[in-house]
């Protein structure tokens, strides 16, 4: 690899200084090196011949470049310079040597990654659709009451669950709020859907795991008298929109993928025995 671009979040990389680096290691070594900022990321601005997207920041500023850059089928690694970074490769200590190896073009491996995609159907018709490489989230808005979801797979109705809210999670995001909420852990490369209730009002009610030729929609059910229910819709973790009652949300498996740079000759096994590990500690 030679040609580089970097997408920088500058709260996490004050002053470009990292950025800045890194882009004088690449020239120095005869590749090219561009940059911008993840708060207007501009795909027209993506150099044709760029064959690695470099995102400096940290998970969330990964996840966004992920959606961002879709499209492109360009494979993307991130340098964490933030808190934890998981789904991030490299970090400020060791980002020089693995830029080494990828201008070697030997020494790491592209994870392909699926998507989520959806859409939201309200009163005033379809929005429209964005990505997701983590998770689609449907949590209840305003009183602090539990919601009504009912849940529906290719038009045949699944159940309804009182919760605070509904994740729809891809393998890569298993390990993110899923988890979080009781959701299992399964390899980032699989191909299948996760439905996962948060904080559910009912003892019988697990996790779904689907294919991934699944269609779901989700909508918002009465519960109120005053019909009132509200319910936000966040896009691994920006907000995208409100549903009101009646109206919903379809989301199934985007028809793009995401290349994921590793570098670590760790198996996924291993890597989340480790990851386990850190959580209990």
């Amino acid at each position: 690899m030679k040609h580089f671009y970097i997408i920088a979040n500058p709260q996490k990389d004050k002053e470009l200084v990292l950025t800045k680096r890194i882009k004088k290691f690449v020239e120095e070594r005869g590749g090219s090196c561009d940059y911008q900022l993840n708060q207007a990321c501009d795909v027209t601005e993506l150099p044709d011949k760029t064959e690695c997207i470099l995102v400096v920041g940290g998970d969330g500023t990964l996840l966004r470049a992920a959606r961002d850059m879709a499209e492109y089928n360009i494979p993307l690694i991130g340098i964490n310079t933030g808190h934890v970074g998981y789904l991030c490769e490299l970090d400020t200590e060791n980002v020089m040597s693995g830029l080494e190896i990828l201008m070697k073009g030997t020494g790491y491996s592209v994870e392909e990654r699926m998507l989520l995609t959806g859409y939201l159907m309200n009163k005033s018709g379809h929005s429209g659709q964005q990505v997701a490489l983590n998770d689609i989230v449907i949590h209840r808005s305003g009183v602090l009451q539990v919601a009504d979801f009912i849940i529906s797979v290719n038009g045949e109705y699944l159940n309804t669950y009182s919760a605070d809210g509904i994740i729809i999670a891809t393998p890569t995001g298993s390990t993110a709020y899923n988890m979080s909420a009781g959701g299992p852990i399964v390899d980032p490369r699989a191909e299948l859907i996760l439905i996962t209730p948060i904080s559910p009002h009912t003892l019988n009610a697990k996790s779904i795991v689907l294919g991934a030729d699944a269609e779901i929609t989700i909508e918002v059910a009465p519960r109120r008298v005053e019909n009132d229910e509200k319910a936000e819709v966040s896009f691994d973790g920006d907000h995208v929109g409100i549903l009101e009652v009646g109206e919903k949300i379809v989301v199934k498996k985007a028809g793009t993928r995401t290349g994921i740079l590793k570098l670590s000759k760790l198996s996924f096994l291993e890597r989340l025995g480790k990851k386990l590990q850190g959580y209990t500690s």
